[in-house]
């Protein structure tokens, strides 16, 4: 399921000119908050399965962005397999992308790190022939 030695750059109708922490919503992180969260404290550290797994609501098991490494392994598994029963939207759909100006570098191995728009690490990988380039999904249909 996962991208490797890919770069996701901003939806092409992506309003954010740098990268913005998503607000929260109700009290609460919302998934783009809690993807934000994971992959700005540790960089390079989980894949999209990962990031996907412990941000949607109905497998979120405490609010906090560690969740998945408290379970055994045995019940991380199990949790895993019936949520990736389903097809999934992959991170191109994320807000992070579409909306809160993040892109995401996949390294050889899957492992995420988040880029601002803004910086120089997101410029040199958006040129970067050696890495596929896509864009997230945009927010609203072309017209």
């Amino acid at each position: 399921m996962g991208y490797r030695d890919t770069f996701i750059s901003v939806a092409a109708d992506c309003r954010a000119s740098t990268g913005e922490t998503p607000p929260e919503r109700g009290g609460g992180p919302t998934v783009a908050g809690l993807q934000h969260a994971m992959l700005t404290a540790r960089p390079g550290h989980y894949t999209q399965e990962d990031v996907l797994l412990a941000s949607s609501p109905r497998f979120r098991i405490r609010a906090d962005v560690d969740a998945s490494e408290d379970l055994p392994p045995e019940e991380l598994q199990r949790v895993s397999e019936e949520y990736f029963t389903q097809p999934r939207a992959c991170l191109r759909a994320s807000p992070l992308g579409k909306t809160h100006g993040w892109g995401l570098h996949y390294d050889d191995q899957g492992r995420i790190t988040a880029h601002p728009v803004d910086s120089e690490e997101y410029a040199r990988l958006s040129r970067d022939a050696s890495l596929i380039q896509l864009k997230a999904m945009r927010s609203r249909r072309a017209r």
